[in-house]
């Protein structure tokens, strides 16, 4: 007997058996899938916890209850406004058509308009309890589903979530056909479509490293041009690497040996690929090579489940040396990558240098794999540190830095902290996990629940949404959320007897024993294990989990304020004096473009201004125009000012800001992004925010005396950009007696979605007179809330630094007056003639494929000498002398992490060597002041253009919805306030 690793603590022993008859001199094994069920058992009965009370039984009874009425929530609203399509797009209520929508890059390569948000949460129905609808929804993907369309899909993707989403199902049919009830009609259907599946992806893998391709056409596969793919180069490790669960099921299910193999040679490849030394991967790999193309490693997107890969495939496949690789790895994560409580990534040729300053929230899965593995104590104190930050912005941001400020404020509602979360309680039984999981529930109902669903943070810091639901979101949240309140007997099946893949799907643990047709059920080069190699193989059990309730709380202790004991230090601004010593000359700071003496000194310096065909307008240096080599020198510090100006102003960059719709029927749920002010009243130092009605001035632009103050008074106006300052729109607006103001974009079509977040500056004179806060709005935006004026009249909005809970605003009195509106509002509508009428739909906010942050790092805003390109966000703002009058005072931020960058050099050279300095600015042709951005003639020129989407149409799929009634709002919404209310009762 040897003992090889540890799960959930304790000594994992493989019995070795000596040759047996039949069996080809092949060792047979004790596998250790089959003592994983009882092991989890004993793990938690080791403990000596006590037993949950009766009272405490009761509330984790009323969060499962509640967790099901959540996932019925989010499934139902799929079923009803999007089914066939993908995914639900929970604001706008209607399905995410690929090819009908606008391509969000990368993110899209899920969709294969094969439903896929059905296909992954088959299990889940299952897992739930809902039996009738599990048993519709099989039947629904065997007759509607199709897996040949002409359509490119990710590999990665396609493989856990379809494949898996197929194999999960098959797997909770057959339990169900074995119980004797349900499904007897069940033949097999969903693992004949999961082959076919296996067998179009195959294709991919027609490499010589055996590292498939990240991308195949599910109809061509990778024949050009028909397949419209098949030409990359490179793939994540994650991507190569997570496929042996699916594939080796699918093989031991279907009997076909081929899936299994493949996957196998792709990680046995990852494997001899691993940096010698450390013994860690990088991100990105070479398919073809097996070049490291980036070579930074951690935890998190790129690599996570690669690792969590090698210790499943050993649960599940009883395979040795997935387990040896496994620990090769850990020791080497423990040793470079873990920072207690962080998980930072390293360098894999230099692994004591940091690579990066921050970390992702995908690796919010780690602590339930190291529970896995038994190491239980850096388990408890990262998750600790990830629910703080949790606690701070409601949900983990996509990134966040190693001082938890937020570095990408997207939260596409992402399952694994509620993972790591149910795997913590399962090993130690503490309790506090329990409230770790309501936490979950209530952040999940206050701030990303919606009429239609549940929709994606757009911004943590504001509370706004995206139009997105992620399948991944019904496949594992709702799992992992259920599991952790519900009993034993809450079950229909023991979950101890399958594995969960890394999309939550559910595959049987004897599939480690089904390997007839497959008999090598080895890695490459297998090498007998010495157990003394691992220093954490089978620990006392009492040193990690002593028999004291305690154990884990002293562990989370020291960490209980890490975040809100960790503040970052206010950068220190210095200000550079003029040097005597040099003559005088236009400064960058100074510069008016309303101002003819101004534009006079530019031409005299050589510096003319360019309008381009796109609104964007280029500051460009000729040395050799300048009036003289004095005149050339002082042009080229004007550019070096204008571009320090920039930077300067990117630190002083203000986080967006929220414009919540309180009103009925919104009622919170509505939440836009809007862009500061550097003038007026300072949003974050109001808590409650200004809330007040909506009116538009008149005249609409703001720019001269408000001609209705009557409707102006006591109310937030709304004014049209253009045509004058911002700060004079402000001020009109004010004598009128507004108690704020939102400033709408005049571009049509412009959106917080493709746009970089705006701020507004003043007007180059004292705005202090200035005290209503200000807003903007694009104009995608903005006319949300125009249409809801048209449709409700009243509007009213919450103007805020970030998004309030809607359980507050809809209390008290408010309810009470709304609840009579509505009363009034039904009886004239009954003595209409069947009035009907359409809500305005809520903004859509389409996610990025490389989440930014509207706060970019200063530290990456920095001039590349070799090309002039000034990268990231380095921006200044220039007026535009064309409209004088014009309002636009905006700083533009924009992050591009993908330029190399150096410091800016203090030296200047000749004025006559350096002729031309460029710098481009972007903004519309009228704007009066934009961002501009630094670009050297000699350097190569940025070009741009609009990407097309492909048109992909679908003759199964409605590009329109129908309209919803205002008597199905009313509905919606009385049954929210009862909701609300019953939450409220519990709470008290």
């Amino acid at each position: 007997m040897g003992c090889s690793c540890r799960v959930f603590g304790l000594c994992l022993c493989v019995v070795r058996i000596g040759p047996m008859s039949g069996i080809g001199g092949d060792r047979e094994r004790f596998p250790p899938s089959a003592l994983l069920g009882w092991m989890l058992l004993l793990a938690v009965s080791c403990l000596g916890l006590r037993m949950v009370g009766a009272m405490e039984k009761e509330e984790k009874r009323q969060l499962r209850d509640q967790v099901l009425e959540m996932f019925d929530h989010a499934y139902q609203n799929y079923m009803e406004h999007a089914y066939p399509a993908d995914e639900l797009m929970p604001l706008t209520c209607r399905g995410r058509v690929r090819g009908l929508e606008p391509s969000r890059g990368d993110v899209d390569d899920a969709l294969g308009k094969f439903s896929l948000t059905l296909v992954d949460t088959l299990d889940t129905l299952a897992l739930l309890n809902q039996i009738e609808e599990f048993e519709v929804a099989v039947k629904r993907v065997i007759s509607d589903v199709h897996l040949d369309n002409d359509i490119v899909v990710s590999v990665f993707e396609t493989n856990i979530r379809v494949l898996g989403g197929l194999l999960g199902g098959h797997t909770m049919a057959l339990i169900l056909k074995d119980q004797g009830e349900q499904m007897q009609w069940y033949n097999d259907e969903l693992l004949d479509m999961a082959k076919e599946l296996g067998y179009r992806l195959l294709p991919a893998f027609n490499t010589t490293s055996g590292l498939p391709y990240p991308r195949i056409n599910l109809k061509y596969g990778l024949r050009r041009p028909e397949a419209k793919t098949g030409t990359e180069t490179d793939t994540c490790t994650a991507c190569a690497g997570t496929l042996i669960l699916e594939f080796a099921a699918l093989s031991r299910l279907s009997g076909d040996p081929i899936f299994e193999q493949h996957a196998r040679k792709a990680l046995d490849f990852l494997w001899e690929k691993r940096q010698r030394n450390s013994n860690l991967v990088g991100t990105t790999i070479n398919i073809h090579t097996g070049d490291w193309v980036r070579r930074d490693s951690g935890v998190g997107a790129g690599i996570d489940s690669y690792y969590e890969y090698l210790f499943k495939a050993y649960i599940l496949l009883g395979d040795d040396g997935y387990l040896q690789r496994f620990n090769t790895h850990y020791a080497a994560i423990m040793k470079y990558i873990s920072q207690p409580p962080l998980l930072l990534d390293v360098h894999i040729h230099k692994p004591m240098l940091n690579a990066r300053t921050w970390m992702d929230a995908l690796l919010a899965f780690f602590p339930g794999l190291q529970v896995l593995k038994g190491d239980i104590r850096p388990a408890i104190e990262t998750h600790e540190m990830l629910y703080q930050v949790t606690k701070k912005h409601n949900f983990l941001p996509e990134a966040f830095t190693t001082d938890f400020r937020v570095h990408w404020a997207q939260h596409p509602l992402r399952p694994e902290f509620a993972e790591s979360t149910y795997f913590l309680y399962k090993a130690t039984g503490d309790k506090y996990y329990l409230e770790v999981g309501k936490t979950i529930i209530e952040n999940l109902n206050k701030y990303a629940r919606v009429p239609c669903g549940f929709a994606a943070m757009k911004d943590v810091r504001t509370g706004s949404h995206e139009d997105r639901m992620d399948s991944f979101f019904l496949a594992e949240m709702f799992k992992y959320l259920y599991l952790l309140f519900a009993e034993k007997d809450d079950v229909l099946f023991d979950v101890e007897d399958y594995i969960f893949t890394t999309e939550a799907h559910l595959l049987p643990l004897w599939l480690s024993t089904n390997f007839s047709k497959n008999r090598n059920n080895q890695t490459a080069g297998y090498i007998d294990l010495d157990d003394n190699n691992f220093d954490w193989s089978c620990p006392n059990t009492q040193v990690l989990f002593p028999n004291d309730p305690s154990y884990a709380n002293s562990i989370r202790e020291p960490f209980k304020n890490v975040v809100d004991k960790t503040c970052p230090k206010a950068s220190i601004r210095q200000e550079v004096g003029d040097d005597p010593g040099t003559r005088s000359h236009l400064r960058a700071r100074d510069f008016m473009a309303n101002n003819p003496e101004h534009l006079e000194l530019l031409k005299k310096m050589g510096v003319s201004l360019i309008h381009l065909k796109d609104g964007r307008v280029q500051l460009v240096q000729h040395a050799n125009q300048a009036a003289s080599a004095h005149d050339a020198e002082d042009g080229l510090r004007f550019m070096q000012e204008m571009i320090e100006l920039s930077s300067q102003q990117q630190k002083e960059q203000l986080p967006p800001r929220a414009v919540q719709i309180t009103s009925h029927p919104f009622l919170g749920r509505v939440v836009l992004t809007a862009g500061p002010a550097q003038f007026g009243a300072e949003l974050s130092k109001i808590s409650s925010g200004v809330r007040g009605f909506v009116a538009k001035c008149e005249p609409y632009n703001g720019c001269s005396e408000i001609l209705n103050p009557e409707s102006i008074k006591g109310k937030i106006a709304l004014m049209q950009r253009g045509h004058c300052m911002f700060a004079e729109k402000a001020r009109n607006a004010q004598k009128a007696g507004a108690i704020g103001g939102i400033v709408i974009d005049d571009n049509e079509g412009s959106s917080s979605d493709t746009a970089p977040l705006f701020q507004m500056a003043g007007d180059g004179r004292n705005t202090d007179d200035v005290t209503i806060p200000m807003l903007f709005l694009f104009n995608k935006e903005g006319h949300i809330i125009l249409n809801a004026m048209q449709e409700y009249q009243e509007v009213e909005v919450l103007l805020s630094d970030k998004a309030k809970d809607r359980a507050t605003i809809i209390k008290g009195q408010r309810i009470t007056n709304y609840i009579s509106n509505l009363d009034l509002k039904d009886s004239e509508q009954n003595s209409e003639d069947n009035l009907q009428s359409t809500g305005p739909k809520p903004n859509s906010f389409d996610c990025q494929n490389e989440a930014a942050s509207y706060i970019v790092n200063p530290s990456s805003e920095k001039l590349d000498e070799t090309t002039g390109q000034w990268d990231a966000s380095g921006q200044s703002v220039v007026p535009d002398p064309k409209t004088q009058q014009r309002d636009d005072y905006l700083c533009e931020s924009v992050q591009n992490s993908n330029t190399a960058t150096t410091e800016v050099s203090s030296n200047t050279a000749d004025a006559k060597d350096q002729d031309v300095q460029r710098t481009d600015c972007h903004g519309s042709a009228a704007d009066e002041q934009r961002s501009c951005t630094p670009t050297s003639e000699y350097g190569k020129k940025e070009t741009e253009g609009e990407v097309e989407s492909e048109q992909e149409s679908n003759p199964n799929i409605s590009q329109e919805t129908e309209a919803r009634t205002v008597d199905s709002l009313l509905s919606d919404w009385k049954e929210e306030i009862d909701a609300f209310e019953m939450m409220d009762k519990d709470e008290l």
